[in-house]
């Protein structure tokens, strides 16, 4: 596996981290539950750690544009299977847009 694979895999799992964090957050109820509050601080410091390992391999701007897409991808999923949220059509087609362009810049 080269060193940009690891990245973008390190970008992947801060954005997968960050959704966590938003979660977490949310279950703090306004970090009026410490205990979800300090597990969505430490969540939010962990995505930031592993974006800071994707930069070593790849442009900031990439890197931190696969954490968005990742996070904005992550959280529409998660609402639908948690909060039973439901996106319009074409919803999930702007996701995959998103998430197809980040790609694409990532190989640019």
């Amino acid at each position: 596996m080269s060193m940009s694979s690891f990245s973008f895999a390190f970008a992947v799992l801060a954005g997968i981290f960050d959704v966590a964090a938003n979660l977490a957050s949310t279950k703090s109820n306004g970090f009026s539950h410490r205990g979800w509050g300090a597990i969505s601080i430490v969540l939010v410091l962990a995505a930031f750690a592993l974006l800071a390992e994707a930069v070593k391999g790849m442009e900031l701007a990439i890197a931190y544009a696969v954490l968005g897409a990742t996070g904005i991808f992550g959280t529409a999923i998660s609402g639908r299977l948690l909060f039973g949220q439901r996106l319009k059509p074409v919803g999930w087609i702007g996701l995959c847009l998103v998430f197809g362009a980040v790609l694409v810049l990532h190989t640019a």
